[in-house]
């Protein structure tokens, strides 16, 4: 539903409290004014730079407000009342003035007195942040981003030349850029695109939805080039999301994601790296840490507005790493709930969502995740990535030998406790250091010595709970490697987690 649907049933319901969610203000009240004009309503808007200002019908008698008079402008809606009709008063970053005690109390009184005169109090900001004297008074409406249709038309309108708007594939993949951006900024995108190239070009697009989320501080973009080839080992992980993001496959049937477990270094984080880079999807990486505020209400609202900009992105793949540690206080009374908060929040999306988002969730330990989270249908498998067998690191140490120029005929160290973080760091330390690898490997100590009880009590919880992301089926000791006298051979990755 459109914004101003959404309005429209509000205010036949009565709602006289509305809270607008949006970035984009000059868009939603066009919108908003839009659906008055056809609907006979009487629509003012007031901002403490412009003061009051009502739209059609310029200023009449008795209703000059000081633009700097937040107070006022609630009072003016009195003298909007109308028997015979309806007026909408839309507020215009009001959220800043919502801490003020006379305000708050100018606020209650109007949208009391709204039931009966048919006035609606809109407030229209960027972050919802009502009082606790109102919570019950407003109800909240979200001004969603441009679906993908809005940004096509946005691009013809902007792309009038012949050759400047491409067809056929590459409108799709200047389309699937555009998508997360809002209207303004994707206008601003497709202008700067014809100026640099003449026509509309997805890299500028991408370049300047990065600069876009490291702004909000919520989500960021990943657009490497690494590949499933760079990771050794993992075959079963990697046909997996392969087939369940393949191209062609049934529109009602999304794929959720998938939780994977296993100790540092084993490949996690890469695999949602390549994973995007493999089925032409951004990556986003969502630091559940950054999403914590200052204000009441403010983690929770700053999660959902992430997982928004997420769904706007698809198709795409999310990775939230280490959830264990942003979920630690999750049950605990230390944070003030807000941890239980946010954890149902995620919750609630990892099963309700419908758009086309792939949620890779990795974590180093699994006792500090809450049970709720591997319920069926809040991801679609649950891997356990071990450390390397013998056939993973000989593919781990061709690919890092070879990558950083070394010498594939010399000697290398032992390294049956290793992971593929701890190869690469060993043939990174024997090109910058200009040493042999056996000598790089003095400094290395692997985490199979730092954090070994940890890494063999994950060990024992996958087994039977978890499916082995190397080979097809459930994850066991002996099935990947793992010696019966219960010494450690561990997995590898390219890039540590």
């Amino acid at each position: 539903m459109t914004l101003a649907e959404r309005l429209a049933e509000y205010v036949r319901a009565a709602f006289t409290g509305l809270w607008i969610q949006s970035y984009e203000h000059d868009d939603a009240i066009a919108e908003i004014a839009r659906l008055c004009r056809e609907q006979g309503w009487n629509l003012a808007t007031w901002d403490i730079d412009r003061g009051l200002n009502l739209v059609g019908r310029g200023s009449e008698p008795g209703t000059a407000v000081s633009a700097g008079d937040p107070l006022a402008a609630i009072r003016a809606l009195g003298a909007m009342a109308n028997p015979e009709g309806t007026s909408l008063l839309v507020l215009r970053n009001y959220h800043r003035f919502t801490s003020n005690v006379e305000v708050i109390q100018a606020l209650d009184s109007a949208i009391a007195a709204g039931r009966t005169a048919r006035t609606f109090v809109v407030v229209l900001a960027p972050v919802v942040q009502i009082p606790v004297e109102l919570e019950r008074q407003f109800a909240v409406i979200e001004h969603d981003l441009p679906a993908r249709d809005q940004i096509g038309t946005i691009a013809r309108g902007v792309a009038t030349e012949p050759g400047e708007l491409p067809d056929g594939d590459g409108l799709d993949a200047v389309l699937d850029a555009a998508a997360g951006l809002t209207r303004v900024e994707a206008e601003n995108a497709f202008s700067l695109s014809l100026v640099r190239h003449g026509r509309l070009a997805p890299e500028v697009l991408w370049d300047l939805k990065a600069q876009s989320l490291r702004k909000s501080g919520l989500l960021t973009l990943h657009r490497g080039g690494e590949t499933f080839a760079d990771l050794g080992g993992l075959d079963a992980l990697k046909s997996f999301c392969t087939r369940a993001l393949r191209p062609g496959r049934r529109s009602d049937v999304r794929a959720r994601g998938v939780l994977l477990l296993g100790p540092p270094g084993t490949g996690k984080s890469a695999i949602a790296k390549a994973l995007g880079h493999e089925t032409g999807r951004p990556t986003l990486f969502l630091d559940v840490g950054s999403l914590m505020g200052s204000l009441i209400g403010q983690s929770e609202e700053r999660t959902r507005q992430a997982l928004r900009i997420a769904d706007a992105m698809a198709p795409c793949v999310v990775l939230i790493d280490e959830l264990e540690k942003a979920l630690s206080g999750v049950g605990g009374s230390g944070d003030s709930g807000v941890s239980t908060r946010m954890f149902g929040t995620l919750l609630t999306y990892l099963s309700d969502h419908e758009s086309d988002v792939f949620v890779v969730a990795s974590a180093n330990d699994i006792s500090r995740l809450p049970a709720e989270l591997s319920r069926a249908e809040r991801f679609d498998a649950i891997y356990f990535l071990d450390l390397p067998g013998f056939q993973q690191r000989e593919q781990i140490w061709s690919m890092y030998v070879r990558r950083f120029g070394l010498d594939p005929d010399q000697r290398r160290p032992e390294s049956r406790d290793w992971t593929g973080a701890e190869i690469r760091s060993c043939c990174r330390l024997a090109a910058l250091l200009d040493v042999p690898l056996i000598e790089a490997a003095t400094n290395i100590v692997p985490v199979a010595v730092t954090a070994g009880e940890s890494v063999e009590k994950l060990r024992q919880w996958a087994a039977g709970r978890c499916l082995s992301a190397d080979r097809p089926g459930v994850y066991s000791r002996e099935g990947n490697g793992m010696p019966r006298s219960g010494r450690s051979v561990h997995r590898g990755e390219p890039n540590a987690n």
